[in-house]
């Protein structure tokens, strides 16, 4: 079975992150291939957080690291309609520094609202400039990041080697081509699939308007109001030219 953009990245990440260790200067404290105390116990839904014993941590099995970076990191960050080589860099500062920190970074690279949330206008503005460029300005962006905390002293020269290894292979894979994850056709959506889209459109912008005016209404998937209308006339205005681009990162 070849192998999907998807595992190669996850293979870096796992290089990178080795076994075991509990550094007393690592503030993730507990940690294994890269997964802290903190996350492992969230993604098993254990509360509070320091209930998970760390043994647990030790334990941890590729495979379930593997699904934990999948969902918490990859998904979070569509890396997979990116282009090859700005997916490994943005998936990796995502796992080193957080998804939230690395989507907003690339956001601001492209000139888009920094929400932290990967939509079709972020994916648009990706489209519209240089692979390398990006993957070079995002490293750099990353390494003054990591110069600026306080743990650098102690952890400066692994980061710095670290985000070159990266940057080195981002760059290679740069204008591969390569099978993207699966999107549908938009050629073969249906009624209902066209249908479901718009009604889902349409909630975001109610509850975004609800939200700016002043309405006390639920929160929807932790965004202000005004990202969600943002996120919502894109959908209902360009969904199928949004899902043509999709098709083609």
């Amino acid at each position: 079975m070849p192998a999907t953009r998807w595992s190669i990245c996850l293979a870096h990440v796992l290089a990178h992150e080795g076994g075991y260790v509990d550094h007393p200067s690592d503030p993730g404290g507990a940690t294994n291939r890269g997964i802290t105390r903190k996350t492992l116990a969230r993604w098993r839904g254990v509360a509070p957080w320091w209930a998970l014993a760390k043994s647990e941590v030790r334990d941890l099995s590729k495979a379930e690291a593997g699904s934990i970076y999948k969902a918490r990191y990859w998904d979070r960050c569509r890396a997979g309609s990116l282009p090859a080589g700005l997916d490994l860099a943005l998936f990796d500062f995502a796992v080193n520094s957080g998804p939230d920190r690395a989507i907003k970074a690339l956001q601001a690279l492209v000139g888009v609202v920094r929400d932290g949330f990967v939509g079709p206008i972020t994916l648009g503005a990706v489209a519209q400039r240089d692979t390398r460029a990006l993957i070079e300005a995002l490293c750099d962006h990353r390494m003054g990041f990591l110069q600026r905390l306080t743990h650098w002293a102690s952890f400066g020269r692994g980061w710095t080697s670290r985000v070159e290894a990266v940057r080195a292979a981002a760059l290679a894979d740069a204008g591969l081509s390569f099978q993207p994850e699966p999107q549908k056709d938009p050629e073969t959506m249906n009624f209902l699939d066209g249908y479901k889209t718009y009604v889902v459109g349409a909630l975001m912008l109610a509850v975004g308007l609800a939200q700016v005016l002043g309405v006390d209404v639920p929160a929807l998937g932790g965004y202000s109001g005004s990202q969600l209308v943002m996120e919502a006339l894109a959908i209902i205005f360009l969904r199928k030219g949004i899902k043509t681009d999709l098709g083609r990162a």
